[in-house]
């Protein structure tokens, strides 16, 4: 097992081709650009929803999107087993830092419920740290590194291992941030999204100073892509979302192309670390997967996509089944039915579902035994 730290920084309604990583040529994303470069960049995961929560349920429990609202919404989400309820019971501190309050979409009480110590912009004032931009949504990026920094310093200082998983809001309407930072103007996509990236940077080199720093593994992925507010259609490429892993004494420099959902983050981050489980976790360790096995989930608020060997599956309600051709081409193309391939993502969310409601996710000692 790795005695690393793990900081899982989700970043607000990041796509991929805003990073020049994957040919945008406006370079607003120079840090991440450089990361990308220096860590392992994966260039083939989708998210599996249009929302903050979607995202942190998939990250956190490895589930498919179920029918309704995210699991982080629901009533009984308490007690599941989850990314955090894994490390902590290997050793590692775990922590839940929004940079919003944490009452929004039930987040707080979800991952207090759930073995994280959650922590949002009500503990700058309690920990008198300066805040240099704030709006609706939440702090700064930047102010939320510092408070970050500074519960990372103190489990440090104890002698403990942490996993921070990080939740950012400046690139949210209204795109406001603090002065003199870039060079592009507020109230714009782009400048928020190059202040996004700005701040990631800047807690990047505050970081490197830290003795924590060169046994920490840095994970940045965006919860959701910008584009992905629509609520029928499922057009794929508005679900393609940047990862990066970035360890410079942990991890070489290169590139994962195979297909990825964020629900295999979690259980690839634990096969990493070498963290010895069984879980109910649907998702994969992409890392010791077998080949032909990479599938993918994105969905709305009323239809279902499972992506696997070029087709996608769109499930609708009261609709057939959908399969189309060719995942990057735009519009996708109709292909024949291909029963097999419906009946596994039909299989795939009404598990998924089904387990949520029997309790059958919910965190149990005996499992991991």
């Amino acid at each position: 097992q790795k005695n690393v730290n793990v900081v899982l920084v989700t970043i607000e309604s990041l796509s991929a081709d805003y990073l020049g990583a994957f040919g945008n040529k406006l370079g607003i994303t120079p840090e991440l650009d450089k990361l990308a470069n220096q860590g392992l960049l994966f260039k083939n995961i989708y998210a599996t929803g249009t929302r903050t929560v979607r995202g942190l349920e998939a990250l956190s429990i490895g589930t498919p999107p179920t029918p309704g609202q995210s699991i982080v919404r629901r009533p009984a989400n308490n007690g599941l087993e989850t990314l955090g309820e894994e490390v902590r019971e290997n050793g590692w501190k775990t922590y839940w830092i929004y940079g919003g309050y944490g009452f929004f979409d039930n987040m707080n009480a979800y991952f207090g419920a759930n073995e994280y110590t959650v922590v949002d912009r009500t503990d700058m004032e309690k920990e008198g740290l300066t805040v240099h931009g704030q709006n609706v949504w939440g702090i700064a990026d930047e102010d939320l590194y510092t408070l970050a920094m500074l519960k990372m310093d103190r489990e440090y200082a104890r002698g403990n291992r942490f996993f921070t998983h990080i939740m950012t809001t400046s690139n949210h309407r209204p795109y406001t941030f603090p002065e003199n930072r870039i060079d592009l103007a507020q109230k714009y996509r782009e400048g928020a999204v190059k202040y996004t990236d700005w701040a990631i940077g800047d807690f990047i080199r505050r970081s490197s100073n830290k003795p924590w720093f060169d046994n920490t593994l840095f994970i940045f992925i965006a919860d959701h892509t910008a584009k992905a507010a629509g609520k029928t259609d499922l057009p794929v490429w508005r679900y393609h979302i940047p990862m990066i892993w970035y360890a410079p004494k942990l991890i070489e420099p290169a590139t994962m192309e195979r297909l990825m959902s964020q629900v295999d983050v979690g259980p690839s981050l634990l096969g990493w670390l070498g963290v010895d489980y069984q879980s109910r976790f649907f998702g994969y360790d992409i890392f010791s997967l077998a080949p032909g096995r990479e599938r993918a989930f994105i969905s709305t608020y009323q239809k279902l996509g499972y992506m696997k060997d070029g087709r996608l599956v769109v499930l609708d309600v009261n609709q057939p089944p959908e399969v189309t051709d060719g995942l990057a081409l735009q519009p996708a193309v109709p292909a024949a039915p291909d029963a097999e391939l419906i009946s596994e993502a039909i299989s795939w969310y009404q598990s998924a579902s089904q387990y949520f409601r029997a309790g059958e996710l919910k965190y149990s000692p005996d499992v991991n035994e």
